[in-house]
Parts: C-alpha cells; structure tokens; sequence
C-alpha cells in the first residue's frame, strides 16, 4: 500500500499496445457539500488492475475506496469501479488556501492513465441582496430599469421576478427581459404594470427574496378638445358666451398631473336689443281742399322699428271732411300753400347758418382737445413732468403735480395753440417749445387703482386669475385710460441695491448694437393712445416666482430672464406697450440663440420671437442691452427669454452673494455663498429670504461668468486663522452641478460652509472664499468683518419702505412733455429733405439697428420716443434728447432752437 501511495505515472511499457492502456467510462464530476452531508466521487475505468484517487496531491487511503470488479461484456475486458466518500471537514481544512480538488489514476500493465480534476465546493447562500429594487413612480410608456443583485452564494443564484407574487415570464410577455446582471427591464409602463415586484435569488442551499418594490405607473391629465362657443347669456345688450374643456383626455390616474390651464374660457358678447317702433306727433292738418277735405299724416320713427321689433299698428295718413270757407276757394287756398312754403325755406335757411356759425366758434376755440391736455402744458419749455417734490432753491423745476384721484381737474395756465399749417413745425427762431397763449383747459385724468386688496379681489374673478401668485408683493397694478402710464416693480432695477449691484464691472454694450443703460427694472410702458379713446383698462404686471410657473426647457436650453405677466390678457392695444426686465446672458450674435416665448392661452409656451432674426410677426419686437431687455409687444401676456448655446464659449452672469448670520450664540458659525443668475430680481428674494433667516450681507456682491463647458462650480475656504478658527468641511471644496446652473431654473443654489470657533471670545473673522469653474477663471472673495456687528454692506439691502409709485398714471408717467412729445411726432415723421426725420434722431440716440421696425409702424418717431422713456425713466437726461432733436432740426434748416434754460 505504501509503494502505491508514493508510486507516479509510468510511462506505457515498451511495445505494448496502446487500446491497453486504462480509459475512464466514467469520471468524477464536480459536486457541492450541502451543509453537513458528505458527497461521493465515484470512476470506473478498463482494462483497469488499481485505481486510486488522488485529492489535492495526496493519495486517498486505501480503506476509503469502495471498489467493484466486473468485465465488459463486450470486449472481455476487465472493468473496475471505485467510490469515494468527501466530508466538509476534509474541505475545509483548506479552506481559503484552494479549492479542494479530487482525480483518479487507473493502472494497467500498459501504463497509467488519470481522469479529470473534479472539484469539491461548499455550497451556500448568504441572506443579504447587494442591491434590492426600489419603489418608482413613472409616467405611461417610460422605460422602467429595476436592478437586482443577488446575494453572494456557491454555485451562484439563479434570479426569477414575482410580479405580485406571480412568476414574470419575458417568453410571454415582449414588453418585459432580464438583463444578464439580472435587472428587470420594462420596455414601456402600462397602466397593468403597476404592481409590487420581488426578486428572487435561489440556488440548492436556499432561497433569497428581496424587499417588494412597488411600481406605480401613473397618467399626466390631458386637455380634449374645446366645445363649442355656448350661446350670449342674454338676449338684449352685452352678455358672455363661453366655452370649456374637461381633464379628460386622458385622465390623470395614479397621482398624475391635472391639466395646466384654463378649463373655460369667457368672451363678451353683444346682442342686438329689439326695438319697436312708435309713431310720431301728428302733423298739423293740411289746408282744406277743393274737394272739401283736409289730411295729416304721421311716421314709424320715434323710434322706427329694427333688430326684429314690431312694426307701428295704425294708419299714417288721416283725412275727413272740412267745412271751412276754404273749401269753396281754391285759388285763395293756393296763395296760402306758396306762403306756408316760403316759411319753412326761411327757417331752414336760418338754421343752416347757425350750424356754420357753431363749427367755424369750434374749429377756432378747438386748439386742443381737452382730452389730450395734461399737465406737462404748465411747463414753459422741454421740461419733464418730476414725480419728486422741488427743491426749494430750484424755481425750474415743476412743482405742480395733477392730482389723479379725480376723474377731471381744471388748471389755470397758458397753452400752446395748435399749430395749422404744414406738417413741419416752422419756428424758425423761436425756442422748440414757443411762449404759451392764455386760455382754460380741462385735464382729463385716470382715477388711481384701488387698494391691492380691492384689486385682487376684483382680479380672482377673471379665469385667468388661477396663474398669477396670491398677494401684492411682486405685483402692479393701475387703471389707464387713453393717456397711458407706466407699472413698475420696486427693488428690480440696478437702482437702489448699491453701487455696481445689477452691473458687471465689464460689462460692455449688447452685440446687437445698444449702448449700455442702467435699467429701471422691471416694468410696463402703456404709451399715449395706446389704449383706444373711452376704454379704461385695469392693467397688472407680476413678477413670478420660479416654483409658480413650469418653464418646459429642450435640450440645452437655459433660462436668461424672471417670467413675468402682464394683462389682463387679450385687450386691445392699438400701439405696442413696453415690458422691460433683466437678463443674465452676456449675449453674442455667434454665441446665442434667443428666444422670446410667450405663453398661450392654452398654458404652452410659444416661440414669438427669436433676436437677430427677421421677425415673423409686427406683434413683437425686442431690444436686447448689456443687463435689459425692452419688448414691444401689441397683446399682453406671460413672457421670458430662453437662450440656447451656439458655443462652449456662451456664457452666463453669476451674481455670488455671502450671507451669514447677524447673531452667533453658539460656537458654529455658517457663511452662505449663493450662486443666481444676475438678475435683481432674483437678488431681492434672496435678501429677503435671508432676513426672515436672521442672515446679513458680508460682502459686496461679485459678477462670475459661467461657461457652457459641462464643468462644474467649485468652491473653497482658505487663509482662515487657525488659531481661531476650524473649518468642519471634510473635503477641500464643494461642487455644484454643471446643470443645476446653467437651466437657470432652480434660483436659490448656495454652500455652506460651516466654521466653529476656538473660543465663544472670538469675534473677529478674516477669510478668503474661491469659486471658480473647473478649467475656467474664477473669483475670490476677501471676507473680513465682526461677527458682533457689521452693516457694511446694509445699503445692499432691500429698504423697508419701497420708494416710488409701482403704478404713475398719465401725465406724471413720463419725462417727455405731452404737447412736446407732439410736436416732436408731427415733425419727424414724415420725411425731411437732407435725412432730418425720425432716422436721423434714432442714429443720434443709437438706435439705428431698429430703423426697419421703426418703419414698420404708424409713427416711427412715437416709437422711438417710447423707447427712450422706457429706458431712461426716471433719471434720464432730458437736456441731451432736446439738444438731439434741435440737431435733427438744423440739418432741415432752422428747425427747432431749444435753449439749456427750457431745457
């Protein structure tokens, strides 16, 4: 026994055949040890004299073999069979060193021959999943991926999927296959699909079942069609016909989305009132006739009948019998007939003068109509109607206001009478604005709006209402007439946040061509005659809150601009009102594409307008400057820029802000860096979120241009003493997501990084933060002030009393001077010799880029006039537009004079 243990293969013996050497008929096969219960190998080979197994290099004892002898029938060769037994002890003596392998030699008097090497694992299955699925919700027809991997295990597990405790077969449904790292793949989400789903992992020691992940697939509303327009609530005079929708198409199921939008939609109706006609007085009785009888007749026309009424019942002509003298001298009848005649030829010649004499009193008392005059007819020279009080020392200023909480007011004051002759004004050496003749005049004034409460009330009634943010705090609001005004948004402009708080310090002028302005923010310009003669708007304009309104972006679209509303929408504007607002691009022909949209009535929001680009409509227009843009637009409605990236060289403007708290009673202490879009807008929320946080300003706000580079935002802390202070970042920065940034939709973004104090003595903190774009520049931030008290940068705050009127009716809407602003319009837009028209004024104010909008208009010069209160009210300079003007005027000779004192 010991020389066969220790004996090795031997070659087979010289000459003999090779069919007598061994060959295995059966060979030991790979077998698993399930908990505690011993395995057999078993191998059987002829012509065989020994077979011995051999595990893992050493020879199986002798007494552990069960050996069997026969003989094969066939060849009359002997066939031997030999059995062994594998306990888990023996495996796992060399457990972790290698698997634990078994072989069979066979010997013959020809030679050796070994099987091949069957492996002895133990198996197991371990309890916990590597990754479980995890419940989703997902809209109808969106793929669904649920992951599974199983637990560790020998041999490894198999994975089936339960479906509701059912077994999920992908052979009977095409919609449904397991990935090889076992996920559960549906194609596309059905309504049936929504079900609680199992994975379970088993081999031949147990079996596993993850955590049921329920899988809710849910259905967004959808609008059907409209219905027809129902008829006019009422049958006489203005009524309301309307017309809805339903949510049905399809409905929402399993927590989708309701339908954005309006589900009825109202429009006024006019029907015609019937009218019945009556009869009028009888007319006196004719004179008596020959025949001896006389008539009088009447008409249907007080009223005549129309839209249907009833006709007048009764006869028009009377006759009956006269007994008069008359009837038996006829000729004397006649004579009196021819007098009668004349009369009545003197009484209507008589009052044919009087109507002349009433048109030609009118045409000369009628210099202006009352309706037109506003108080800018006080002033005595290109003077601006101030809507802040005169200084005392200054007697040039205007220091009479129209008080508009009256319908008509009547001054007392000289007025320029209107000019009849050509279209030029002809003042060859007069001033622009001529000394005034004396004369009465009333002013006609829009009544102020009501209180916001009043108004939102008024306004919760319209359908529209349901769109626009509860409160008053971003929005205003005003009641124009024909006169027009102006609504402004306080705290949106680049005036009154500080110095440099809406500006970039290089920030060059827009690519289209505009200079550079400080702009007033956001806000409306209704001009003159914009809203038709006898109509009277209520008019609103609001600045939305991003969580309010959804902005659907495509692509790498971004959003470049706050989402304003202005309506009520649908009215009639016969000439483009101006809604100016911030942006955050800094804009290049070959960088961008911008887009306006406006959203339909509908809820979708529509391209209307894309800059640079030969607008598709006259609807819209939109000037676009280094920090503003200003948008005609001839309806009202709900607006924003969009802008898409050409180049990784687009970028945008970051206004980075630091806030931490005013007060530190424990020993941590956080500095805040916010990352929004450069507009004010955005900037005063987050102020005002600050204060009701308790946080105070501890910088001055800095400008970072933001690439469209895919890279992210990084931010860091140095330069902090450290024997006073420790940061608790574990990292040596922290990022912002690319995309989080550049969709613009998310508005407060910020870090924090969070500091603790050494000693609750320590007041006094100096720090340097960094942020800055990965493989981009960036901007670093010197912090150096007293946790106790600092106000520094207070003047950056949002004051608590808004200053200005959010809504200036009328005349004290605008710099230019009604009567001025005429005069200037009547001048310039027809065309001039030698160029002096409207063209030569937008080259001098540098408009020349819009000359073929200009043109598309009614009057150019009013648009140009429009555009120049929009963009420099309230602080423009209106000594440089009359001395542009007077320009103009001299190159069509002695046009206009306008002196610096009328000025």
């Amino acid at each position: 026994t010991g020389a066969q243990q220790s004996a090795t293969v031997a070659n087979p013996v010289s000459g003999a055949s090779p069919d007598l050497l061994p060959h295995f008929q059966l060979e030991p096969e790979d077998v698993y040890i399930v908990k505690n219960k011993a395995v057999s190998l078993a191998c059987r080979a002829t012509p065989a004299t020994q077979i011995y197994f051999k595990c893992n290099g050493e020879w199986v004892h002798q007494g552990d073999h069960v050996t069997q002898h026969s003989t094969d029938r066939g060849t009359g060769l002997p066939v031997m069979e030999v059995r062994i037994e594998v306990t888990r002890q023996q495996v796992e003596k060399i457990f972790g060193l290698e698997e634990y392998w078994c072989q069979c030699v066979a010997w013959s008097s020809s030679g050796t021959t070994k099987s091949q090497k069957a492996f002895v694992r133990i198996a197991y299955l371990r309890k916990n999943f590597e990754q479980e699925p995890t419940a989703r919700e997902v809209s109808i027809e969106q793929g669904i991926v649920l992951p599974c991997r199983p637990p560790e295990g020998i041999p490894p597990a198999e994975v089936e999927w339960l479906r509701n405790e059912e077994l999920v077969d992908p052979a009977l449904d095409a919609n449904v296959y397991v990935t090889p790292e076992h996920s559960l793949v549906l194609r596309q989400a059905r309504l049936a699909d929504t079900a609680n789903y199992t994975c379970v992992a088993k081999n031949i020691v147990a079996r596993r079942r993850s955590s049921s992940a329920a899988i809710t697939v849910y259905v967004n509303g959808g609008w059907s069609t409209w219905t027809q327009w129902s008829g006019c609530s009422t049958s006489c005079g203005r009524g309301w016909q309307k017309r809805s929708r339903t949510c049905t198409n399809p409905t929402p199921l399993n927590g989708g989305a309701f339908c954005e939008g309006q589900n009825v939609q109202k429009t006024a109706c006019t029907t015609l009132c019937p009218v019945d006609g009556a009869w009028s007085e009888w007319s006196k009785w004719s004179v008596c006739g020959a025949e001896c009888t006389h008539w009088r007749s009447r008409e249907c026309s007080e009223p005549a009948p129309r839209n249907g009424g009833r006709e007048c019942h009764g006869p028009e002509l009377d006759t009956r019998n006269c007994t008069s003298e008359l009837c038996s001298h006829a000729a004397s009848g006649a004579e009196d007939v021819a007098l009668y005649v004349g009369l009545v030829a003197v009484a209507v010649c008589l009052v044919l003068l009087l109507l002349v004499g009433v048109l030609v009193y009118c045409r000369k008392k009628g210099g202006l109509d009352a309706d037109v005059a506003d108080s800018s007819i006080l002033t005595a020279g290109f003077q601006p109607v101030s809507i802040k009080p005169s200084k005392a020392d200054n007697p040039s200023l205007l220091t009479i206001q129209p008080d508009l909480s009256t319908a008509t007011m009547t001054y007392q004051g000289s007025l320029c009478p209107r000019q009849d002759g050509p279209a030029k004004l002809q003042l060859p050496n007069g001033h622009l604005l001529s000394p005034l003749g004396a004369g009465r005049h009333t002013l006609h004034h829009s009544s102020p709006a009501a209180e916001g409460a009043d108004f939102v009330a008024r306004l919760s009634t319209q359908s529209y209402f349901r769109s626009l943010p509860r409160g008053t705090t971003n929005m205003a609001y005003g009641t124009f007439n024909f006169l027009g005004g102006r609504l402004m948004i306080p705290n949106t402009g680049t005036a009154g946040w500080g110095q440099g708080a809406g500006a970039s310090p290089d920030a060059g002028g827009s690519p289209w061509g505009s200079p550079t302005h400080p702009h007033p923010g956001i806000s409306l310009l209704i001009p003159p005659d914009a809203i038709p003669r006898g109509k009277i708007y209520e008019v609103y304009l609001t600045l939305h809150k991003q969580e309010e309104v959804r902005l659907p972006l495509a692509g790498c679209q971004t959003l470049l601009s706050p989402i304003v509303s202005c309506g009520p929408p649908g009215v009639l504007l016969t000439r483009p009102a101006i809604l100016a607002m911030g942006h955050c691009v800094e804009a290049s022909a070959e960088n961008w594409s911008i887009r306006l949209k406006k959203q339909s009535c509908e809820g979708t929001w529509e391209d209307v307008l894309q800059l640079g680009a030969e607008p598709c409509t006259e609807l819209y227009y939109c000037q676009l400057e280094a920090q503003a843009c200003y948008i005609f637009t001839e309806q009202l409605g709900r607006f924003a820029l969009v802008g898409e990236s050409l180049s990784m060289a687009a970028s945008k403007r970051l206004k980075l802000v630091l806030f931490a708290p005013a007060a530190c009673p424990s020993l941590e202490y956080n500095i805040r860096v916010y990352c929004l879009s450069d507009t004010q807008d955005v900037l005063k929320e987050v102020i005002q979120l600050e204060k009701q946080l308790g946080g105070q300003l501890i910088g001055a706000p800095r400008v970072l241009h933001f690439k469209d580079s895919y890279h992210n935002l990084r931010l860091s802390i140095h330069d902090m003493p450290s024997s006073l202070w420790k940061s608790k970042l574990l990292a040596s920065y922290q990022e912002i997501p690319f995309y989080h940034i550049w969709s613009g939709l998310q508005p407060f973004l910020h870090c924090t990084f969070t500091l603790e104090r050494l000693s609750p003595s320590t007041c006094e903190l100096a720090c340097k933060i960094w942020v800055w774009q990965v493989e981009g520049d960036g901007q670093s931030f010197t912090v150096n002030f007293n946790i106790a008290k600092d106000t520094r940068f207070s003047d950056w705050l949002v004051p608590d009393n808004e200053v200005g009127a959010p809504a200036l009716v009328g005349p004290s809407a605008f710099k230019i001077p009604f009567l001025i602003r005429q005069k200037i319009i009547s001048s310039l837009d027809p065309p001039g010799t030698r160029g002096a028209d409207w063209r030569t004024l937008a080259q001098k104010l540098n408009l020349d880029s819009h000359l073929s909008f200009f043109a598309s208009k009614a009057s150019p010069t009013a648009m140009i006039l429009n555009l120049w209160e929009a963009r420099h009210f309230p602080n423009g300079n209106l000594s440089q537009l009359a001395a542009a003007v007077a320009e103009v005027g001299k190159q069509d000779g002695p046009l206009f004079a306008v002196s610096e004192a009328e000025c």
